[in-house]
């Protein structure tokens, strides 16, 4: 292999390389490591500026690509690496973790859903995916069971704990409890809940023809939105705007609480011909059907993530920092630790 021939050529002291040896060392050359470490920074500021977006990540995989090379490089052209081991296993690990960086930022997904408590994950939002990524999404299905959360004085959020039903590989249903730091894993995707979650309204709409229909209007995360609990609802090709109006004190902040569905409440719906007020319950004749507001629900927010690299790259890092303490464990036992050590 090419690998071998290099490094038989370098350790029998070849001393003007032509050809494939020249550019070789040329690519071993600390200085093509400092042009493609500020290459490397400069894709990194990019990548930022542009929000992490997939298409962004390509500009990561040039720089990685070529780390890659040279270190491959720098193994072959270095006669060190063939006499210390734990010289050639560290750089191997290091070649691995530059590869699966790579490949990790090419494969991965961000993303976050709400479901309703009671309610079936269906779909992702504010997908943030890299250009190679396919997975498996499709197929996971998930039922949030509900969620509790405990608040301190000054509204400080406690840890979350939602109870999440789902079936395993064999259709068997499985009862787990995750958190913002235990997630539910399906399919290498990792859900977490996140800070966002609130209240969400149940309508049914009764058409003069046809079946009735149950919908829900999402309102915004509460209690940071507390004041604001508005949104906007398509309701039969008219815009509607919807508001919660909750007691002022839903969550005292000036003591131990906890987050909860509000005893009393009722939403207005701003028609644009006509404002109407609606307690759980109640229905409104409107044109083409009655519109009923069943009720009210709670909603949680969730963190997806998936990135199949993340157990390598423990692996990796772990065998880099073992190659490396042997390395260091091996030339330091070489020699004494005290330069007087033996005198009288």
């Amino acid at each position: 292999m090419w690998f071998e021939r290099i490094g038989a050529a370098v350790g029998a002291g070849v001393e003007a390389p032509r050809g494939w040896m020249r550019i070789a060392l040329a690519l071993a050359s600390l200085k093509f490591t400092l042009a493609n470490i500020l290459v490397l920074l400069a894709a990194v500021v990019f990548v930022y500026d542009r929000g992490g977006e997939g298409e962004a990540t390509l500009a990561l995989v040039l720089p990685l690509s070529l780390l890659s090379i040279n270190l491959l490089a720098a193994m072959a052209t270095n006669k060190a690496f063939r006499r210390q081991l734990p010289l050639l296993v560290f750089h191997l690990a290091l070649l691995a973790i530059i590869v699966l960086v790579a490949l990790g930022r090419m494969t991965y997904l961000r993303a976050t859903a709400e479901v309703l408590t009671g309610g079936e994950f269906t779909h992702l939002d504010r997908i943030e995916a890299g250009p190679w990524h396919r997975g498996g999404k499709d197929g996971i299905r998930f039922e949030n069971l509900g969620f509790q959360i405990e608040y301190r004085p000054g509204l400080r959020r406690e840890a979350t704990q939602n109870r999440i039903r789902w079936r395993d590989e064999g259709g068997v249903p499985q009862t787990v409890e995750i958190g913002d730091q235990v997630p539910l894993i399906i399919k290498g995707y990792r859900f977490y809940t996140s800070p966002n979650k609130g209240f969400a309204a149940l309508f049914r709409w009764e058409p003069a023809q046809g079946e009735a229909q149950l919908g829900s209007v999402i309102f915004p995360s509460y209690p940071l939105n507390r004041d604001d609990q508005t949104t906007n609802w398509h309701l039969q090709g008219e815009s509607v705007t919807v508001r919660l109006v909750l007691p002022d004190r839903l969550i005292n902040p000036e003591s131990n609480d906890s987050f909860r569905l509000p005893g009393r409440h009722h939403v207005t719906l701003d028609f644009p011909w006509r404002l109407s007020s609606m307690s759980p319950g109640e229905t409104l004749p409107l044109p083409g059907g009655r519109l009923t507001y069943v009720g009210l629900t709670s909603w949680m927010g969730y963190n997806v993530f998936y990135d199949w690299t993340m157990p390598w790259l423990l692996i990796a890092c772990t065998l880099a920092v073992l190659a490396l303490a042997w390395h260091f464990l091996r030339k330091f036992a070489s020699k004494p630790w005290s330069a007087g050590e033996g005198e009288a």
